[in-house]
């Protein structure tokens, strides 16, 4: 089977970055099926970058190659890197940007990219996207040993990766805001098991509480906030068929907070025909 490569950056669309990438990627693995992730992470944001990788690698199949890119540090003494788990690879920027991948995976290896048979003749200090993570994940992706890279090294792991919890409440974050404006927090479904199990609980971003925790959007009618457990297993704050980043005009790293109740989140009102 063609090994398969994605790509994630906050390249954009308008400009050739992405383009020069998959011309390296193919100038040495020509048979590779490439995948893009996406590119429109926002510039810089190496968290939602991080859970945006986070949300989906796992749904490749097994010696996927993730190459990711968003990196403020270019061209810094930050490290590159390369990290194996038991069924993926993954090389970019030691930032935090495989802060998740690092909390989701038992087993981990990490490297540094140093070996310069593997980058390309000439590289820019502003585009290593080019000249050394595409052209490192296509030797990977073509066989490549991976302790050939470089040495072990103990990678960078992003303190918002997990909330604080504590007896008295969960202190966790905003993450970011997917398309269609729901808030995403780094609190996700263990945290509340090992936080609340049974008991009632409230949600509150800063000091404005979420008025009803439901199981999906459509519980409650058009316009209305809600709490929820997302598709990736994070606790989202979302208003049906609207905005919760405007209704709340939320900003990321805002405080969530989740605290144990007296009584449970009302149950939702039933929409009508």
């Amino acid at each position: 089977m063609a090994p398969v490569i994605t790509l994630l950056t906050d390249f954009g669309l308008q400009d050739g970055y992405v383009a020069a990438m998959k011309g390296v990627l193919l100038g040495i693995v020509p048979e590779a099926r490439i995948v893009d992730i996406t590119h429109l992470i926002p510039p810089q944001d190496v968290r939602w970058g991080a859970y945006v990788l986070k949300s989906c690698y796992a749904d490749f199949p097994s010696g996927t190659v993730h190459v990711a890119v968003v990196d403020p540090g270019v061209g810094t003494d930050r490290r590159a890197v390369a990290v194996r788990t038991p069924r993926h690879l993954f090389v970019g920027p030691d930032n935090g940007l495989f802060s998740f991948v690092l909390e989701m995976e038992n087993t981990a290896e990490t490297r540094l990219l140093e070996n310069p048979a593997f980058f390309r003749r000439k590289i820019s200090s502003t585009f290593h996207g080019r000249d050394i993570f595409a052209p490192t994940a296509a030797h990977l992706a073509s066989g490549t040993p991976f302790e050939s890279l470089g040495r072990p090294v103990q990678p960078m792991t992003a303190e918002w990766v997990r909330p604080q919890v504590t007896p008295d409440a969960i202190r966790g974050e905003v993450l970011g805001f997917d398309r269609f404006g729901n808030i995403v927090t780094n609190i996700r479904q263990s945290h509340l098991a090992e936080f609340a199990g049974e008991k009632a609980f409230q949600v509150f971003l800063e000091d404005q509480r979420i008025p009803v925790f439901a199981s999906t959007y459509g519980e409650l009618p058009p316009g209305h906030p809600l709490a929820l457990m997302g598709s990736s297993d994070h606790l989202e704050i979302a208003v049906n068929q609207g905005s919760a980043a405007d209704f709340y005009k939320a900003r990321a790293g805002q405080e969530v907070r989740v605290v144990q109740a007296r009584e449970a989140f009302p149950r939702p009102p039933i929409p009508q025909p």
